[in-house]
């Protein structure tokens, strides 16, 4: 039976793979790269520097195919249906590959930016395509280290205070409001930089775009006086390299609820 593996490989850094990635990497026939067109081409690059650092050359393929457009316009309650269209285009192109380029006895992989099970499609993809019964194939996940993980570890802090509890949601929910009686909450899937409403509150940040690569940029502070400084530099680079990906720690003093 085909397999496939979906593995983690962190927020960008080669060495933040772990021994069971690598071990997953190097048993793999075909890697399955989704190209996002020119613009992220790095984001290829990277998934290929990773596979030249682990994996003797000759020994593996690497099949891309193009990732479709999302709707990234839709809001409101057009939000999920337009996420759900998008995952399920997705699938018609991951089946397609599995079938035409992944020998029954081989094994494929997904690469994964930071850990699979963290705002990542690729499980539920594979799941959907199961369920449709055209292929079979088994998998198994490898978890990385997140960009979360990273972005603590770059800033010498912890997720969580003493006995108080964490919470990972996106941007859009923090544009709603702050999440009930939680303190230390962690954003991602910010486009529009929600963390701005709060710059009146006792609230420190931690941000990070790019982690583990060498273009990272690192912002600490009280967010009243950090928040004009990440707008500087999160436009500047967007506009250098025509995308970002940047996620953050908010740290309010319980106090202030």
């Amino acid at each position: 039976m085909r397999k496939i593996h979906v593995i983690g490989i962190g927020a960008g850094d080669p060495e933040q793979l772990t021994l069971q990635a690598v071990r997953a990497l190097r048993s793999t026939d075909v890697f399955f790269v989704l190209d996002k067109g020119e613009v992220k081409s790095d984001l290829t690059q990277l998934r290929r520097d990773i596979l030249d650092a682990h994996i003797p050359e000759g020994s593996y393929r690497v099949v891309e195919a193009r990732d479709p457009e999302r709707d990234r316009g839709a809001g409101g309650a057009a939000y999920s249906p337009a996420v759900g269209d998008w995952r399920s285009a997705r699938a018609d192109i991951y089946e397609r590959l599995i079938t035409e380029e992944l020998g029954e006895e081989e094994s494929g992989a997904f690469l994964v930016w930071g850990d699979p099970a963290l705002y990542d499609s690729t499980l539920g993809i594979l799941e959907e395509i199961l369920e449709r019964g055209s292929v079979s194939f088994a998998y198994d996940v490898v978890p990385g280290i997140s960009s979360v993980s990273a972005l603590v570890a770059r800033h010498r802090t912890g997720l969580n205070r003493v006995a108080r509890p964490v919470q990972i949601t996106t941007g859009r929910r923090l544009a709603e409001g702050f999440p009930q009686g939680v303190d230390d909450v962690v954003v991602m899937l910010d486009a529009h930089q929600a963390f701005r409403a709060y710059a009146d509150q006792d609230i420190d940040i931690y941000w990070g775009a790019y982690i583990g690569t060498p273009d990272e940029i690192l912002v600490s502070g009280p967010i009243a006086e950090a928040a004009p400084r990440i707008e500087r530099l999160r436009a500047e680079a967007r506009e250098r390299k025509g995308w970002i990906m940047d996620t953050y720690l908010l740290r309010r003093d319980p106090k202030q609820r």
